[in-house]
């Protein structure tokens, strides 16, 4: 039985990838969806195990093929993107696909993937908790902070073009919520 498609976006600092760490460990045959991206493998990295490394060159000429449901040039010649067939050969494999993307690219897959995806946002309690956690982390400059805020606000903005919103005010509240919807969604 060929599997279904679960995507997550939030803004940094919104416990995300905590989120997703915890539903991976709950035997739900979920696996992460390998992108593509154009940057050098850092330390161990393997192609075709963390990401697909790709030229920008090759990059570009898959873009211009359609191969990629979504991706995004971060910096000059510095692409990530999901590529189609890499999600359709997890998907035939019956795997449970988890993709961890910016808001764009999680509208975008999901309008390709429509009702065998489910989008969910992981949403902060506030703007003011967000700034909070950000400090809290001590890893960026105040300068830093303000942009990931304002990127954050943005993204906020977009929170209604997904199938589902989980405040995160709670953690465990929060992962039993994303899971209980996981869940649903999976036995439908």
């Amino acid at each position: 039985m060929p599997g279904k498609l679960i995507i997550f976006s939030a803004p940094s600092g919104s416990g995300k990838s905590t989120i997703i760490n915890y539903l991976m460990g709950q035997g739900l045959h979920l696996a992460f969806s390998i992108s593509a991206t154009s940057r050098p493998p850092r330390g161990t990295e393997r192609d075709g195990v963390e990401y697909f490394f790709l030229s920008p060159e090759e990059f570009r000429r898959r873009i211009a093929a359609g191969e990629f449901l979504e991706y995004e040039e971060v910096y000059k010649d510095r692409f990530y993107g999901t590529l189609k067939a890499q999600v359709e050969r997890q998907l035939s494999q019956g795997q449970n696909v988890v993709f961890d993307v910016d808001v764009n690219g999680g509208c975008r897959i999901k309008e390709f993937y429509g009702d065998r995806a489910l989008s969910m946002f992981i949403q902060p309690p506030s703007v003011e908790e967000l700034r909070r956690r950000l400090e809290g982390r001590g890893t960026d400059s105040p300068e830093v902070i303000n942009d990931r805020i304002a990127r954050a606000e943005y993204e906020l903005s977009l929170a209604p073009r997904f199938d589902t919103i989980v405040v995160n005010d709670d953690l465990e509240k929060a992962e039993a919520e994303a899971l209980n919807k996981i869940k649903t969604f999976l036995n439908r």
